[in-house]
């Protein structure tokens, strides 16, 4: 079992002014670009309950847009992040759900590059913390609070073991993984939370493994772009 650090007792340091509304939605946006890899031309943001009904209010809509131009908590700039966004071309849209969803501050986002699209659903859980539900249409479960890997895959007899294998040969801690497939034999995706950060190499070595279609890393503990592989 993994002990709360301090980020998870006291909040992030952040803009304001709800950690919920401010700080979980900018960490959601975070993890979607770190998702795509790369600054997005184009983002299609779904917002369900508490988050479709306050989200100007409470600056969420600013919040979503910074994270995903890979702003952290504490950024000055979040306050003019749609005039960011402009400037930097990058449209952003906002649309919202009546559906009911399992958190209240639940958000969908689609970001689309010239290359290559991504879709994430994830929710504020309060603090500053969030639940990463889904990546690509695979229920898969990770909290953003550690480094991560997910692995989308071929659903094959020891891909488990070779997963693992990489990382135990670069002393790579699992501390958490789950697993979502479309059915057996068919695609699958894998999400490990480790207990250290991850070297590019390792990627790189997991993405050469048989039937790895792309091996993606979030670390919101990292400034900037982050590494990306994909077939």
């Amino acid at each position: 079992m993994r002990f709360k650090d301090v980020f998870s007792i006291i909040g992030p340091s952040m803009i304001g002014p709800s950690s919920s509304h401010t700080a979980g939605a900018i960490r959601l946006g975070r993890v979607a670009r770190q998702l795509l890899g790369e600054q997005p031309q184009k983002a299609e943001i779904t917002l369900y309950g508490s988050f479709a009904d306050t989200y100007r209010g409470h600056g969420t809509d600013l919040a979503l847009i910074g994270g995903i131009l890979d702003y952290d908590t504490d950024d000055p700039r979040i306050p003019q992040a749609a005039e960011e966004a402009e400037a930097l071309s990058v449209e952003v849209a906002f649309h919202m759900s009546k559906d009911k969803a399992d958190h209240p501050n639940t958000v969908g986002i689609v970001l689309i590059s010239e290359d290559q699209q991504i879709s994430m659903k994830g929710a504020s859980i309060g603090g500053g913390n969030v639940e990463i539900i889904s990546v690509n249409q695979f229920d898969v479960k990770f909290t953003g609070n550690y480094p991560t890997l997910i692995i989308a895959h071929h659903d094959r007899p020891g891909m488990i073991a070779d997963i693992t294998a990489v990382l135990g040969r670069s002393s790579i801690n699992i501390g958490f993984m789950d697993l979502d497939r479309k059915g057996r034999n068919q695609a699958a995706m894998t999400v490990i939370e480790t207990d250290a950060a991850i070297p590019d190499g390792v990627l790189e070595e997991l993405l050469a493994l048989p039937m790895v279609a792309s091996v993606r890393k979030v670390d919101l503990t990292e400034r900037g772009d982050v590494c990306d592989s994909e077939l």
